[in-house]
């Protein structure tokens, strides 16, 4: 998990090293790996993942 906490525990940035992508044909977001290219995982309802950059 990543470390970028504020003192009160909510996320400060987006987490680095991760994009999602939205997938048309299957109508979900799809979390990606930029160092590898490798996907990461899939959501499995319509909203976007949070604090991931979107691509």
């Amino acid at each position: 998990m990543a470390k970028n906490w504020a003192k009160d525990w909510h996320r400060i940035w987006a987490v680095k090293n991760r994009e999602q992508v939205f997938n048309p044909k299957t109508e979900q977001w799809v979390k990606i790996d930029t160092e590898t290219g490798l996907f990461m995982d899939v959501k499995q309802d319509w909203n976007p993942f949070k604090w991931v950059t979107k691509k």
